[in-house]
């Protein structure tokens, strides 16, 4: 800790009515202690950082960074598709704008970032974190805002702090939008592909799609609606058990284009053609949803403003201004290709 920071960390405190020795007293720990967990630094055994951050916490303390890094940090929990690098576009054209240098982080399938994640990120300081569907616990959340490090989640897995920002999308628009135009071509056995419903976005899609049943008198057959995974796996495993069905749909809806492509190739090996026999929609379109074979009728997810928004409401709360909106939802809209068609028996 430089002499620097320590009259930084005094000043800061001093201007709220606190002084180190007094945090330090509060917490039950040295004056040092307090000055490691305030410059992030290792080295503090969690349940002390705790306390000290409880502390601080209770006093209302935010810190006035002056040598924030010029960095968003960006959070996946997995890098595997276009999925994650359209969001990246969109964060890279806005950092790009204002100077800021982006640091990727991939937490390989895992959707809550590690104590190291945590620790390195207060010690950088960067102007701000963007987490993508991933869940950082509480305990983060309020050691950023301690550090005065603003958060912003996009496409949330669980509900975020109700004071903490977040970017989505109308998923249950579109999965309404997607449903009802399988219903104007005149099927009725339509199935549902979805994601884990715990998850916000996939419970939207899933409800949007039983909303559009319901409002055309469609009943929903149970075994037409199978939580798949959002992988190329899982349109492939559980499409070609609903196409394996005594009286299989002669549609399905999946909750993103992977799971679409899954779908393609279960109708390929039980010998169907797209869409004579079997029609498809997708979620997100993703850039190569317009070469599959047919071209994939599916709900576009505006991923690269989404990212773009993020980044925005970062640099916007990092330069300490009221955003209009906590939570804001861009429009999905349908983009029709040629996998979809009128079932063959109306």
């Amino acid at each position: 800790m430089t002499a620097s920071d320590q009259r930084q960390d005094g000043e800061g405190l001093h201007r709220q009515g606190l002084t180190i020795a007094k945090i330090a007293n509060l917490a039950g720990v040295s004056a040092p202690t307090v000055s490691r967990v305030l410059n992030g630094q290792a080295g503090v055994a969690l349940s002390t950082r705790q306390r000290v951050e409880d502390v601080l916490r209770e006093y209302g303390y935010r810190r006035r960074e002056s040598g924030s890094a010029a960095i968003l940090e960006l959070v996946f929990h997995a890098l595997e598709s276009l999925w994650a690098l359209e969001i990246i576009r969109g964060v890279e054209q806005v950092a790009r704008k204002h100077e800021l240098a982006v640091v990727l982080t991939e937490m390989q399938g895992r959707l809550t970032p590690g104590k190291a994640w945590t620790e390195q990120v207060l010690a950088r300081r960067p102007t701000g974190v963007i987490a993508v569907f991933s869940e950082l616990t509480v305990q983060q959340q309020s050691q950023l805002a301690t550090r005065s490090i603003p958060l912003v989640v996009l496409d949330p897995t669980g509900e975020p702090l109700h004071e903490t920002p977040s970017v989505g999308a109308t998923n249950w628009t579109g999965g309404v939008t997607a449903t009802r135009h399988l219903l104007d071509l005149g099927h009725r056995r339509i199935a549902m592909l979805s994601g884990p419903v715990q998850w916000p976005c996939c419970r939207a899609r899933l409800d949007g799609y039983r909303a559009a049943m319901d409002a055309a008198g469609a009943p929903v057959d149970p075994d037409l609606v199978r939580i798949s995974t959002l992988y190329v796996e899982g349109g492939l495993r559980d499409g070609a058990e609903l196409l394996r069905l005594p009286d299989p749909p002669t549609a399905i809806f999946t909750a993103n284009d992977l799971q679409a492509l899954g779908v393609y190739e279960a109708a390929r090996q039980a010998g169907l053609r797209i869409p004579e026999d079997l029609s498809v929609v997708g979620f997100d379109d993703l850039p190569f949803t317009q070469w599959a074979g047919p071209a994939l009728t599916t709900v576009r997810q505006p991923l690269v403003q989404m990212g773009a928004a993020a980044a925005k409401m970062v640099v916007a709360l990092a330069n300490g201004e009221e955003l209009e909106q906590h939570r804001v939802e861009l429009a999905t809209t349908l983009t029709l290709r040629q996998s979809t068609a009128p079932p063959r028996r109306s």
